[in-house]
């Protein structure tokens, strides 16, 4: 059997080597994507851009005022205030205080006489007190003046039988005033009974519980200032032995309790 003949390309050898072809560029050699409808070719060979988006408006509320914020600032400041006033108040108080060293004044009743203790035709009764009263003041750098407008008045029970004044003075350092007071008084309602009541109750216990209370506006004087006016209140408990009309009478205690108001 014959060989097959056998046939092998011929090269020529003074031909040039083929040479390498460069890769197309990526726009050429992409697939080209389906046309949209209305646009042209050269439109989808263009740069496509992505639209911008716009920054969206920034709504700025105002901030709303808290009531309770504004009325806890309020109550600090008004706290604050009244903090430091009490403050000072109290220096000034304790400065005053150590340098004048304040004390209360004394009262004591001495005597006690009845110039008239009698019913009257038209049943009222009419009475007649004169009583001695003893003021101290202890403090060496504090005065007192006793102005216009006191009441004292004298008391059986829950009745009134008596009543007068001071008179305006004024009372130094380290001083001691005795007042010899006239009280005079009328009672109408039940005069005959509360007579009746007196003798009996002398009769029975041998004494008289009588009460004298004092309402007084003075003014302070620390050294060279006069302070405002404030009311110096005095009640005074007596027990005495006998109320006969210009008879001696004896003081079987007594007890005076003080305190001042504004």
């Amino acid at each position: 059997m014959a060989d097959q003949q056998r046939i092998h390309p011929i090269h020529d050898v003074e031909s040039p080597p083929p040479q390498h072809q460069p890769n197309p560029p990526p726009s050429q050699t992409s697939p080209s994507a389906p046309l949209l409808r209305g646009a042209s070719k050269s439109d989808q060979n263009d740069t496509v851009h992505q639209p911008i988006q716009q920054p969206l408006p920034v709504i700025i509320r105002p901030k709303r005022k808290r009531r309770h914020s504004l009325c806890c600032r309020c109550f600090c400041w008004t706290f604050s205030i009244l903090l430091a006033l009490i403050i000072v108040i109290a220096a000034v108080i304790g400065i005053l205080y150590l340098v004048f060293q304040p004390k209360l004044p004394k009262y004591t009743v001495d005597k006690l006489s009845v110039s008239e203790l009698d019913l009257r035709n038209d049943s009222s009764l009419f009475a007649v007190f004169n009583v001695t009263i003893t003021a101290e003041n202890p403090n060496k750098k504090i005065g007192i003046y006793y102005e216009d407008g006191s009441h004292i008045s004298g008391w059986y029970n829950d009745t009134k039988l008596c009543q007068g004044s001071l008179p305006k003075f004024y009372q130094g350092h380290k001083n001691t005033t005795v007042l010899n007071i006239p009280l005079t008084g009328e009672i109408t309602e039940d005069a005959s009974g509360l007579l009746s009541s007196l003798v009996q109750t002398e009769q029975q216990t041998g004494s008289i519980p009588l009460d004298l209370k004092v309402k007084q506006p003075v003014r302070v004087k620390l050294g060279a200032l006069k302070l405002m006016e404030v009311k110096f209140k005095v009640k005074c408990k007596l027990t005495v032995d006998d109320l006969s009309v210009n008879n001696p009478i004896t003081i079987q205690s007594s007890d005076c309790d003080f305190s001042f108001s504004l």
